[in-house]
């Protein structure tokens, strides 16, 4: 865990000029998961170049003086030749610009980027894990994901979870030793925008009219998932849950609110055609602006498989919304067991539809688990602490490595 802030004009002095180059798989990633971060480091001083693929999720980055941007196609699954491209054209562009800085985020993106950074002599190369595709894999693409995963630990100057159990399992499985993994304050990877998710910001006139919008009743009460929809993320489960909610006469709606996994470059094969011929299941797609759905709903759930941190759980906590979600590593940091939602194991569509009747059949428990997760949110996941901290971390390793003084 990283020591106490110092101050934040000491860090504008002190990184100042400072370039760092963050990557990811894919634009998505960026913009729904590091977009305030990065613009923190821009207003400190920081030079920050963003690379990823493309896509049309770079409209929602504002680049421009002190924050850029390149795009470099990063296959998602096992494309050789795609991916010794990604590494030359990485390779050159690090060469090019010489980073004080590179930090990589996802896994296909962490190995290329350390590669590629390792082999163009980049001082400082740092890696965030945010779950293990390998844990649902068998065979020889576990061994392969899983190899990589310790060629990420072995080659770059530092790694951090966005959770502290994530990092005791990838310490456990030997993917890396304690002493070259860290999480940053609680966890997550860039805190929460309390001001963007606020549900003060949101009228019940208007609420009123987000409803009407879907053809929603102002009675139903709401199941909302944020995220990819893909098979890993639970979605089969939540839908036959919600069915079986529907079957016992329960007035209810189902959202959900991301992009298909097909469309992010992934090759998921979850079919939502049956879904969408249900009136009480509503497929909003990619948004960017997924907190006015927040706005309107009542359980956040989200049965996932694997996640590293899952910070769609503290932006529905920040918005007064708890969390119906899976007993894995992630997401027992970011969801309080029985006191900011429920957990319960995952692939079990049983034990889901018992934690949402449960919310359902007991309002007030309801009411009481969404107040203490928006307490919770504030106490520990404020973005603007978060990414603090984060700059802090590269002030301490420039220092360590005695670029700074």
């Amino acid at each position: 865990m990283v020591a106490n802030l110092i101050d934040h004009n000491e860090l504008k002095h002190q990184l100042n000029g400072v370039k760092i180059c963050r990557i990811s798989t894919v634009p998505f990633f960026m913009a729904s998961q590091l977009k305030s971060q990065v613009k923190y480091l821009r207003d400190i001083g920081m030079q920050v170049v963003l690379v990823s693929s493309d896509g049309p999720e770079w409209a929602m980055i504002n680049a421009g003086q002190g924050l850029s941007v390149k795009v470099i196609n990063i296959p998602r699954s096992l494309k050789p030749w795609q991916d010794l491209i990604a590494l030359i054209r990485l390779t050159q562009f690090f060469l090019f610009h010489r980073f004080d800085i590179v930090h990589s985020t996802t896994p296909k993106a962490g190995l290329l980027t350390v590669l590629a950074a390792f082999i163009s002599g980049i001082p400082i190369r740092l890696h965030t894990f945010t779950g293990q595709p390998w844990i649902t894999l068998r065979g020889f693409m576990r061994w392969s994901v899983r190899t990589a995963d310790k060629l990420i630990g072995v080659l770059n100057t530092k790694c951090y979870a966005d959770s502290f159990s994530q990092a005791e399992f990838l310490v456990k499985e030997g993917i890396l030793s304690a002493k070259k993994i860290a999480v940053i304050g609680q966890g997550s990877l860039a805190g929460v925008d309390l001001v963007r998710f606020n549900p003060d910001r949101w009228s019940l006139s208007i609420k009123q009219q987000l409803r009407q919008n879907l053809s929603i009743t102002a009675s139903s009460k709401i199941i909302i998932f944020v995220g990819r929809i893909s098979p890993d993320k639970g979605i089969t489960e939540l839908i036959s849950a919600f069915n079986e909610l529907l079957s016992m006469n329960y007035d209810v709606d189902l959202l959900l609110v991301g992009p298909h996994d097909q469309d992010c470059g992934g090759k998921s094969s979850l079919d939502l055609n049956s879904a969408r011929q249900c009136s009480k299941i509503h497929y909003v797609g990619y948004t960017e602006c997924p907190e006015s759905y927040l706005a309107i709903s009542d359980i956040f759930c989200l049965p996932s498989y694997r996640e590293g941190f899952g910070t769609v759980v503290i932006e529905a906590a920040a918005m007064g919304i708890p969390t119906v979600g899976t007993k894995i590593n992630g997401l027992i940091d970011a969801v309080a067991d029985g006191e900011t939602g429920i957990l319960v194991p995952a692939r079990d569509d049983r034990g889901l539809l018992a934690a949402l009747k449960r919310l359902l059949d007991h309002p007030d428990e309801l009411d009481r688990m969404g107040k203490a997760a928006r307490h919770r949110c504030f106490q520990y996941f404020d973005a603007n602490q978060v990414n603090a901290k984060v700059a802090e971390e590269y002030l301490n390793i420039l220092k360590m490595k005695k670029m700074i003084h």
